[in-house]
C-alpha cells in the first residue's frame, strides 16, 4: 500500500500507528519516499517468525508457570533499533504518534516524543505474548486494544483527510487458527477490524477519509511470515488497482471491512456474502 503510494508521490503530513501500523509507520516517517518504503520492505522479506516470535521449549515452560508473558521483547527490539533511522520520535523526518495502551486503565496513550524504539515496542507488546513496556511510570501495551487504528487520534492533531492503510484479517479460514499464539492474534485482528469500522463511521462530516482496501479474500495467520512477499506484491496490485478506479474520488468505508464470509463450492470461486455491509465500495 505504501509502494503505490509513494509512487504517486503522495506523502503524509504526519503519521500515526498503532500495533505493527506503529513499526510500519515510525519507519515511514524517517523516510517517507518511494525508495524508503523499498527498503522497509526489503525487512519484512527478510523477516521470519523467531525474528519476532523466539518461542523455545523453556520459554513456553516458562511461561506457563509464570503465567505473565511468553517470549520477552528483546528481539523485537533489536529489530526496531538495527533498522529505524533516528533514536527519538520528535527527530523523525515527518511527526509520527505512537499509540499504545495503559493496561492497567485501559486507556489510549499516545507517545509523540522520546525513546522511539520503547514506544513502538510498546505499541506492537501484544497481552500475553509481549510483557508491558514500563514508559513514564505507566505499563504499555499493544495500541491495538484501545485504537488499532487511531483515525481519532489523528482528527485530534488536526488532521482533517485521513489515508487509512488497514492489514484487514483472515477472512476466508476454513477452521480456527492452530495454536495458542495464532488463535490469539486472529481474534485481535477480528477485534481491530470492528473496532476500525466503528470509529470511521462515528467521524465527524467534516473529516474526508480513504480506506486502501485490505487483502480480500485472505487466509493466513500474522504469526506466518512465508508468504510476506505474495501479500506485499498482491498488495501493491490491489492498491494499483484501487487508485485505477478512482480510490480519492470514493470515501467510505469498504465491505472489505464488515462483516462477511466466503463460502467456497467444487470447482467455484470463493463467493462473497456480505452482512452489514458498508457503503461506497470500490
Amino acid at each position: 500500500m505504501l509502494r503505490s503510494l509513494a509512487s504517486r508521490g503522495i506523502v503524509a503530513d504526519m503519521v500515526v500507528g498503532s500495533s505493527v501500523g506503529a513499526l510500519n509507520g515510525a519507519y515511514y516517517a524517517g523516510d517517507p519516499t518511494i525508495e524508503g518504503v523499498r527498503r522497509l520492505e526489503t525487512i519484512w522479506r527478510g523477516l521470519r517468525r523467531r525474528d519476532v516470535f523466539p518461542l523455545r521449549l523453556r520459554t513456553t515452560v516458562g511461561f506457563l508457570y509464570r503465567r505473565d508473558f511468553l517470549v520477552t521483547s528483546d528481539a523485537l527490539r533489536r529489530l526496531v533499533e538495527r533498522n529505524l533511522a533516528y533514536r527519538n520520535l520528535e527527530e523523525a523526518k515527518i511527526p509520527v504518534h505512537i499509540v499504545t495502551t495503559d493496561v492497567l486503565t485501559g486507556g489510549c496513550v499516545v507517545l509523540s516524543a522520546g525513546p522511539a524504539a520503547q514506544a513502538i515496542i510498546a505499541s506492537a507488546a501484544i497481552p500475553a505474548a509481549f510483557a508491558p513496556v514500563r514508559f513514564n511510570n505507566l505499563y504499555l501495551a499493544d495500541g491495538a486494544v484501545s485504537s488499532n487504528t487511531p483515525v481519532k487520534v489523528a482528527v485530534a492533531r488536526g488532521a482533517r483527510r485521513l489515508i487509512v492503510l488497514p492489514t484487514g484479517y483472515a477472512c476466508a479460514l476454513d477452521k480456527p487458527p492452530v495454536g495458542a499464539v495464532a488463535s490469539a492474534l486472529h481474534a485481535l485482528t477480528l477485534l481491530i477490524t470492528r473496532q476500525l469500522v466503528a470509529e470511521l463511521e462515528a467521524l465527524d462530516d467534516s473529516i474526508d477519509f480513504f480506506v486502501v482496501p485490505p487483502l480480500c479474500p485472505l487466509v493466513g495467520s500474522p504469526y506466518d511470515f512465508s508468504h510476506t512477499s505474495e501479500l506485499i506484491e498482491w498488495a501493491a496490485k490491489s492498491t494499483d488497482a484501487w487508485f485505477a478506479a478512482g480510490g480519492f474520488e470514493r470515501p467510505g468505508v469498504l465491505t472489505q471491512l464488515s462483516i462477511h464470509r466466503h463460502m467456497r463450492q467444487t470447482n467455484e470461486p470463493a463467493r462473497d456474502i456480505l452482512s452489514g455491509a458498508a457503503n461506497n465500495s470500490p
